[in-house]
């Protein structure tokens, strides 16, 4: 027989051993009864937990030997905690976490930090095989020590007493380590079918979490690929493509486990507040009063049985929790990420989304608080509603303060649009805008109604006018079904109100006007009309006889122009001949320019 063929033998028979190992905890451990409706339901981030102690306790730098430590340290303090020593001062006394009464989110971290003690053991082997190839052998035992308690691990995790995403958590983790012990038996085969096993949990895992939790699981799958590369590489490339379409074939089954496993994690992340979807974000709630706030909000508007007034301090004493939880989560967001992080990551998110509530839910009281002004104003109160009523909430909502109530609305949603997701997330930004503008039309209607109950009709018109300007803005982006009936009837009533007010204040100013033209003679007011009894007289008033002085402009002044337009003769010759003709020097010349002898005639 070949060599490679007594090797492959040996191995199979070690891999069958290891096989028997991995079922006789199952076999030789009882069942654990299915917890019950009033049993706890415990979360358990395995993947995240590992990562996290070993990033903190010597696998940063790759000191397994310390992480090794530190594992054999948090087994004896949780075992001491949970009263589970390994034995007393005399004796040992095996006591184990199977038993129904010890399985909490606490019980099953021992199993796990003993399956990482040994799997740390092997990884510091490793190391030293290099220079010692004897040390192989013990790295062997420690990787079977490993996956024997990461069976005890699954299977304390399929107690009812844990959710899904534990359950799906600890099967990947499961797989995962017993793919890294047939990769150091070097059967390559099912080594595949383990890891790629892994990798198909966590990358279901990723899509049924929020986006801190996913990136963690994809970079964990990412670290398996590079294994499974080098088992195909071993195997043969078209072998290993062979088998990964039987195995797929093979994990039909436990797909549909998966998947169902899956919609139970997004499930219960849901209902118990894990985790929050908002704009097409989702994002970690860790806190668990914040948690508790949430599902309380969520389940607000079922407590909503009483009158009016009961809810409006229902709403008041839950935005009391609600400026408690905001900040909880800005306290948390400044540890982690800091007030210079981005807007749209999970630490940053939270806060604004409660500030979103609370706005949110002021708008809300407010919005009622003016149902409870309009009631009182028109009289409209039951008889039950009259005996809860409480006399300071309608001493608050007078029916002037309904306009005041409209303002602190619209600053409610000035906030909501300063918040910074509404710089990322445009549609938001015009939604909030499109309420502003639906707010101030209800706000401009509510102002004419109290400027028409106090004559001032004129300037209701305006308002109403603006009002319908606003509310037709509104409509034109898609709002609350609510709002949008209300808008529509708000126009409609509007159309109606503007022509009675109208007609008011043309009579209010008809006689005005008409006490004016009176005093004014008909050619005058020949553009208006009304009915004159004076023309019908013997003493009509047409027109002023005689009529009233008027100014006129005087004369105009006439200026001689034409000079500037004469163009005159030359006048060269006659100033030369002159010249020629100049007087003699000397006496003579004097005395015959003096007596005009030199005058020519």
């Amino acid at each position: 027989m070949p060599i490679e063929d007594v090797e492959m033998t040996d191995a199979s028979k070690r891999a069958d051993d290891v096989d028997v190992e991995m079922a006789e905890p199952a076999k030789s451990k009882k069942k654990t009864k299915p917890a019950g409706n009033n049993d706890p339901i415990y979360t358990v981030r395995i993947l995240k937990l590992v990562k996290d102690l070993q990033q903190q306790h010597g696998l940063r730098h790759s000191d397994y030997q310390r992480y090794r430590g530190y594992c054999s340290r948090k087994v004896r303090r949780l075992r001491k905690t949970l009263g589970l020593p390994p034995s007393d001062r005399h004796n040992f006394k095996k006591k184990t976490v199977i038993d129904d009464l010890h399985i909490n989110d606490k019980s099953i971290t021992i199993p796990l930090m003993l399956t990482e003690r040994a799997w740390s053991y092997a990884m510091q082997l490793r190391l030293e095989a290099n220079t010692e190839p004897r040390k192989k052998y013990h790295l062997i035992s420690r990787l079977r020590k490993a996956t024997k308690y990461a069976l005890l691990l699954q299977q304390l995790c399929e107690n009812a007493k844990f959710d899904s995403r534990t359950k799906l958590e600890a099967e990947g983790y499961v797989a995962w380590i017993h793919g890294t012990l047939h990769f150091e038996l070097q059967l390559w085969s099912s080594a595949i079918e383990y890891f790629k096993k892994a990798q198909m949990i966590y990358e279901k895992l990723a899509t049924a979490v929020n986006e801190e939790d996913a990136s963690m699981y994809r970079h964990k799958s990412e670290e398996i690929t590079p294994s499974l590369r080098y088992c195909a590489y071993n195997l043969g490339e078209a072998t290993a493509t062979e088998l990964l379409q039987l195995r797929s074939q093979a994990h039909g089954e436990l797909l549909k486990n998966l998947d169902i496993l899956v919609a139970e994690t997004v499930k219960h992340n849901t209902n118990a507040m894990n985790e929050v979807k908002w704009r097409n974000r989702s994002f970690a709630v860790k806190s668990e009063k914040v948690r508790s706030f949430l599902l309380a909000d969520r389940d607000l508007e079922k407590s909503f049985i009483g009158s009016v007034a009961d809810n409006v301090g229902l709403l008041e004493q839950h935005l009391m929790d609600c400026k408690d939880a905001i900040a909880l989560a800005k306290e948390e967001s400044r540890i982690e990420g800091g007030k210079g992080g981005d807007a749209t990551s999970s630490t940053q998110l939270l806060p604004q989304y409660l500030s979103y509530i609370r706005l949110s839910r002021t708008i809300q009281r407010n919005l009622l608080m003016i149902e409870v002004a309009k009631k009182d104003a028109e009289g409209s109160w039951t008889a039950d509603e009259l005996k809860t009523l409480d006399a300071g909430l309608v001493q608050r909502t007078k029916a002037q303060d309904s306009t005041r109530m409209y303002e602190i609305i619209i600053q409610n949603l000035m906030e909501m649009e300063q918040l910074p997701i509404a710089e990322y997330d445009l549609q938001f930004a015009a939604e909030v805008q499109s309420k502003i503008k639906a707010y101030q039309a209800i706000r401009c209607y509510s102002i004419a109604e109290n400027l028409s109950s106090v004559g001032r009709w004129a300037d209701a018109v305006k308002l109403y006018e603006r009002a319908v300007q606003l509310a037709e803005a509104a409509l034109k982006v898609d709002l609350e079904p609510t709002l949008v009936e209300e808008l529509r009837a708000l126009v409609t009533k509007i159309e109606s109100c503007r022509m009675i007010m109208r007609a008011k204040s043309m009579i209010q100013s008809a006689p005005a006007a008409e006490s004016a033209a009176k005093k004014e003679p008909l050619v005058n007011r020949l553009d208006e009309y009304f009915e004159d009894p004076s023309l019908v007289t013997g003493e009509p008033r047409i027109a002023e006889i005689p009529p009233p002085m008027v100014p006129i402009p005087c004369k105009p002044l006439f200026f001689d122009l034409a000079l500037n337009m004469a163009t005159f003769p030359p006048l060269e010759e006659k100033m030369a001949r002159k010249k020629g003709a100049a007087n003699p020097a000397g006496i003579k010349g004097f005395v015959k320019g003096l007596w005009g002898w030199n005058n020519p005639k």
